[in-house]
């Protein structure tokens, strides 16, 4: 990443130049922008699968059950024998389900009909007993744009800035989240897609909360010792409701997705009050962008070549704004250095 270290700069502070007339109508818009696709996204409905439902399915899944899974001839079950399969544990009624769900559409494209979801899943073209391969690389991906983000964080930021423990933060928050989507779209299980699901959650909230920091110049240790348990509470509350009373897929979305678009929504804000900076521009883009790259979400459709679907795409399209967001903090972070006082920490800040 070209990022300029801050600790051995050396040039004399800048004057604030004032942004342009354009710059300041891309932050007014955006603010129209980010919110009406947050309502699309939440307005979205998810369909239940259709294609477990067909009588077609079940028959050819209960044959291939009878006739390889409760068979006594082991050489009927030779996928046993695949490491893959038996590392990421697919069972023998797997394996039926798998194998009827892409024989049934084939013949469906074969006669062009309809393609149909299997256990709320399209039917992909598994890899190295992956489910979901091309969702797997892209949230690897996308965990190694933070990881590689760790270093130079360490390196640009002085350890004294009030915000670099929480922009650390960030990174490990990123490397769990994505680490935690690639194992869940490995394998599809409750425990897997609850571990996806909560790290997921963490991580905008986590978003929201060190923003709130930054925007506010929240310097004092006691104060964000508050605001710490002001969040954690919430988080909390929301991982036991869906752990230990119901697993809400409407719920979880609209929380996750409110307390995304609030965050989006405060860099906006943020970009139109301090538009006498040259990048104040940057978090407006990013959120349009990232809210645009969202609606990959809301327009499902089957997978290419079984491999790529929409979801595959959304994460595909987050890749490169991580290194973008990464670039804008240490641009604010060079900003806040060189021409606000009181953001490197002192003794009277711990207090």
């Amino acid at each position: 990443m070209p990022f300029t270290s801050l600790k051995t700069k050396t040039d004399t502070l800048r004057t604030p130049q004032p942004a342009g007339p354009a710059a300041r109508r891309v932050s007014q818009r955006a603010f129209g922008w980010v919110l009406a696709l947050t309502l699309v996204l939440c307005a979205s409905v998810a369909w239940a699968s259709s294609g477990d439902r067909q009588p077609q399915y079940n028959d050819c899944v209960h044959q291939c059950d009878q006739d390889i899974c409760h068979s006594s001839d082991l050489s009927s079950q030779q996928h046993h024998q695949e490491a893959s399969l038996r590392l990421l544990h697919w069972t023998c009624l797997d394996n039926c389900r798998y194998n009827c769900m892409h024989a049934i559409t084939k013949d469906a494209i074969l006669r062009n009909e309809p393609v149909h979801q299997y256990h709320g899943k399209w039917p992909f073209h598994r890899f190295l007993g992956m489910q979901e391969p091309a969702s797997v690389l892209f949230s690897l991906l996308n965990g190694y744009m933070h990881v590689r983000a760790w270093s130079t964080i360490k390196r640009a930021i002085p350890e004294g800035y009030y915000m670099r423990p929480f922009f650390q933060g960030y990174v490990v928050m990123g490397v769990n989240t994505w680490l935690w989507s690639a194992v869940y779209h490995s394998r599809d299980w409750p425990s897997t897609e609850k571990l996806d699901y909560f790290s997921a959650g963490t991580a905008i909230m986590f978003g929201f909360y060190y923003s709130v920091i930054r925007i506010t110049r929240m310097v004092q240790t006691r104060w964000q010792v508050v605001w710490t348990v002001v969040c954690v509470i919430p988080l909390l509350l929301h991982i036991g409701f869906l752990t230990f009373v119901r697993f809400d897929y409407g719920y979880n979305m609209l929380a996750t997705g409110g307390v995304g678009a609030v965050h989006n929504l405060m860099w906006i804000g943020w970009s139109i009050a301090n538009r006498d900076r040259p990048y104040a521009w940057e978090p407006t883009v990013w959120g349009i962008l990232i809210s645009f790259a969202m609606c990959l979400e809301v327009l499902d459709f089957a997978p290419l070549w079984g491999i790529l679907d929409a979801h595959s795409l959304w994460h595909a399209a987050t890749i490169l704004l991580i290194p973008v967001w990464y670039r804008f903090l240490l641009k604010d972070t060079e900003w806040e250095i060189q021409n606000m006082k009181g953001v490197l920490r002192t003794a009277s800040h711990r207090d």
